[in-house]
């Protein structure tokens, strides 16, 4: 009987531990290799100025943003080709999140680093100017002021040694 029991339960664990596996995945995203998370991922450290997250008007114009740069970049001439087989649902939520992290927003950030997102994608300098260009774009559309804008630039551009290969 105890025997029994014991099988049952690891059983039902077994098949919990696969349901939260599965569920890693958020909907409408594909399935990723594994990393490990972590807030250095980010590749910026928060700002900790509250008006700064406030002028993005918090997490929801972040993800208008992040939304916004992707659909632009998308259609755009200049770099659509990177985005061909990009998982568009999972880059919008992981980029909001990252500019949700990187302005002290209070999220967690759990996309991978950014040389591991970016390796052998064959980014240039003016494929990395064009969706800067993008993202002033989108951020001007959600009508965040210049100066803060430049807040969040000036947290990104160390990144771009990290994306760009050629």
């Amino acid at each position: 009987m105890r025997k029994t029991f014991v099988l049952a339960a690891i059983a039902a664990f077994t098949l919990v531990g696969s349901a939260f596996a599965q569920d890693a995945t958020p909907p409408g995203e594909k399935p990723v290799d594994p990393y490990t998370p972590s807030p250095a991922n980010a590749g910026a450290a928060p700002l900790t100025d509250p008006a700064a997250f406030q002028a993005f008007h918090g997490k929801e114009g972040l993800t208008r943003i992040a939304g916004d740069l992707v659909d632009r970049s998308i259609a755009d001439p200049r770099i659509k080709d990177i985005f061909a087989t990009t998982d568009v649902p999972r880059l919008k939520r992981t980029l909001a999140e990252q500019f949700c992290y990187v302005l002290g927003g209070g999220c967690v950030y759990s996309g991978r680093d950014m040389a591991a997102v970016h390796k052998d994608m064959g980014v240039t300098n003016r494929d990395f100017n064009a969706l800067v260009e993008n993202l002033q774009w989108a951020m001007d559309k959600e009508g965040v002021p210049f100066a803060v804008q430049g807040k969040l630039l000036a947290k990104l551009a160390p990144m771009q040694r990290k994306v760009v290969e050629r």
